[in-house]
């Protein structure tokens, strides 16, 4: 990339973790769907599962609770396996998350605000 797309993809990618962590879901997925066409390989596996969470977050919002946990499965299967990536975000740490919501939500367990998904910017 040069340094033009570099700091336009930066731009995008913190408007688009401002609009995830403020659980604004849907606005969080056209966000990072913007990202996502404009990357490939690995980058782009790892932004379609932010995606898919996003989407699994604004089902679960909306009382869909069998389609968050599909999409949540899918979104961290595609994020665990490449969380070396770099994108500026911890990947780690955040599929830990995913890997805990996901346990609750098949065992139906109650949730509570602290059991959202967050994306931490790598400093």
């Amino acid at each position: 990339m040069n340094g033009e797309s570099t700091k336009s993809f930066r731009d995008s990618l913190f408007t688009a973790l401002n609009l995830f962590n403020n659980h604004e879901w849907y606005e969080a997925h056209d966000a990072f769907e913007e990202i996502w066409n404009t990357v490939d390989g690995d980058e782009r596996q790892v932004i379609q599962g932010i995606l898919q969470v996003s989407v699994s977050q604004f089902h679960l919002s909306k009382g869909n609770l069998n389609g968050a946990t599909i999409l949540l499965g899918e979104g961290l299967g595609r994020i665990k396996t490449r969380t070396k990536i770099d994108l500026g975000i911890d990947l780690e740490s955040f599929c830990r998350c995913l890997e805990d919501l996901l346990r609750k939500l098949q065992c139906k367990e109650l949730l509570n605000e602290s059991d959202k998904p967050f994306l931490k910017p790598l400093s």
